[in-house]
């Protein structure tokens, strides 16, 4: 039943999370959920290459956020690259969640990362859950805790959240595509606001800008064509439009979308 409450709250939290104008304010905010859902204490989240040079780590709570910001760029590089969870996904296509320890065997308490993890942050195991697209490079979260390895029950409920965290990144990348291509200085959230769209219709309007189909809105944005539809049928209404040609127009007019050609 625990577990069940924690998935719950995974759910309301990624749902808010759509309504978020704030593309970098979204993982943050799905963390705590996640760590709770799973058993674990912290998270790390990485959206881009798990490579021992580049990339920006995200944290949470703040506690381990500041632990991360005292590590050398040596220390860092161990956590960026991801051991032993990033060769284990690298080697297929299987996104299953899985447990340090069940990827190295033997050897991992024994490995630089675990002893840099119980030195840094005062952890002991770490359970990978790589976003369920993601293939060259791999990406998604860390959660660790102290003490025993994470359950099976853990691990199920991992698997759950990985569909609601695809949803949320696809959400961050288009939010990010949409401040991008209108260019910066243009406020485009406080115009968004000004019309009543939520962050949701907003990217549904992008995609219609683009001349998706609802189908295709569908896929892009993981959720059925029914909801695309209910989507655009409230973009209408806001916007005073009746089709989706006068909607892209009146979109461009208000410079809630990119004008034809533009980049």
């Amino acid at each position: 039943m625990a577990l069940e409450r924690a998935y719950e709250r995974m759910t309301a939290v990624a749902v808010a999370a759509l309504h978020e104008r704030e593309p970098a304010r979204l993982w943050p905010m799905l963390a705590g959920a996640l760590a709770d859902l799973c058993g674990g204490e912290a998270v790390l989240h990485k959206l881009d290459d798990w490579s021992e040079d580049t990339g920006t780590i995200g944290a949470a709570p703040d506690a381990v956020a500041a632990e991360l910001e005292r590590l050398g760029e040596a220390d860092l590089a161990l956590l960026r690259a991801g051991y032993p969870l990033a060769q284990h996904y690298a080697s297929g296509t299987d996104r299953t969640p899985v447990t340090a320890w069940r990827a190295a065997g033997r050897g991992w308490p024994d490995s630089a990362t675990a002893r840099l993890l119980d030195a840094a942050l005062g952890v002991d195991h770490v359970l990978g859950v790589p976003l369920p697209e993601s293939t060259t490079p791999i990406t998604g979260c860390l959660v660790y805790r102290t003490g025993t390895d994470f359950t099976d029950d853990h691990l199920v409920m991992a698997e759950r959240a990985q569909p609601l965290l695809a949803a949320v990144e696809r959400q961050r990348q288009l939010l990010q595509e949409w401040r991008r291509r209108l260019g910066r200085g243009t406020a485009p959230d406080e115009r968004a606001a000004d019309c009543a769209l939520t962050p949701r219709e907003t990217t549904v309007l992008l995609l219609l800008g683009e001349a998706l189909t609802a189908d295709a809105i569908g896929r892009r944005l993981g959720i059925s064509v029914r909801t695309v539809h209910k989507h655009v049928e409230n973009i209408y209404r806001k916007l005073g439009t009746r089709d989706r040609l006068g909607t892209v127009l009146r979109a461009q007019q208000l410079g809630l979308v990119p004008s034809s050609g533009s980049t």
